[in-house]
């Protein structure tokens, strides 16, 4: 299989280093920094159990998913329109579009800038960081929900061959929903004290305030007609117990002075909030932290 991956950051680079281990011709597209590294050395993967050094292209040319079957799309929330008109005159009429992104809107955002093309949903559970210039670091988990077509079938055959758990799903929104509350009750709040999820969770009132923000998110989704899957506080309690030691993707950003997807996070569920009357005091008052601790960047 040939496999772009378009925003070759932590996530990306995790799933297309994984197939490209498993055989698949793979090619990055990320920043300058990373694709010098790469070219040179290979990818570093240093997961929970195996560091490698794995071979695969790079460039920082979105020209580069040209000719792919499948394209893990995983730039950050608020670039998804520009990077989808960026890669838009490059990809086959039959490939597959990926989305790898937090957030629950970004196949539709895509969907708009892409209408002849297949762009598929995609939930992430994940815990990665780029630790520095073509080093990829894996903290834990590494499983896909998919939205199911014939094309993402053949996808999920092939990361299940290569060590990545891929489920196929008709309730992938529900699925993008709860991946929405897990990020809105962990991120801001790793971000803001800039702590991993095992030491959040232990200072006094931290998980009544997570329960308020489930309790505010679930409201919502309701109101969306959302149905959620699963034991929500269960899932949402045993993530600390399965990456102690993860710090949110937002408090990594913070940590290098670039924009967070805040907006695409408490912020998407308190602008939907008050669309539909639903009050979301809880999830405004951490996305307007972030955001305050963004301006100090």
């Amino acid at each position: 299989m040939k496999v772009a991956v378009m925003g070759a950051g932590a996530v990306g680079c995790y799933f297309g280093g994984m197939l490209a281990r498993a055989g698949h011709e793979v090619t990055l597209i990320a920043r300058p920094q990373h694709v010098d590294v790469i070219q040179a050395q290979g990818l570093r993967m240093e997961t929970r159990s195996f560091d490698e050094q794995v071979r695969l292209a790079a460039t920082s040319d979105p020209a580069g998913v040209a000719g792919a079957d499948v394209v893990l799309f995983s730039v950050k929330s608020m670039a998804t329109e520009s990077a989808g008109e960026q890669i838009r005159p490059h990809l086959r009429p039959d490939a597959l579009v990926l989305c790898l992104q937090n957030g629950v809107d970004n196949a539709d955002r895509l969907r708009s800038v892409l209408p002849e093309h297949q762009v598929a949903a995609a939930v992430v559970y994940v815990g990665t960081e780029m630790a520095g210039p073509g080093h990829l670091k894996h903290h834990g988990r590494g499983e896909l929900v998919i939205d199911p077509s014939p094309a993402a079938e053949r996808l999920a055959e092939a990361l299940r061959a290569a060590g990545v758990p891929t489920e196929l799903s008709d309730n992938v929104r529900g699925a993008l929903w709860l991946k929405l509350i897990l990020n809105s009750a962990y991120n801001a709040i790793s971000a803001i004290s800039q702590l991993p999820y095992g030491k959040t969770v232990n200072s006094p009132g931290i998980r009544d305030v997570m329960d308020d923000v489930i309790a505010e998110c679930l409201a919502v989704a309701r109101a969306e007609g959302v149905v959620v899957p699963g034991e929500v506080a269960e899932v949402v309690r045993k993530l600390p117990e399965q990456m102690p030691a993860q710090y949110s993707s937002t408090a990594q950003d913070l940590a290098r002075g670039k924009p967070s997807e805040i907006d695409y996070l408490n912020g998407y569920v308190d602008r939907r909030g008050e669309a539909l009357g639903i009050p979301t005091p809880v999830n405004r008052t951490l996305w307007a932290l972030v955001k305050l601790l963004e301006t100090k960047s």
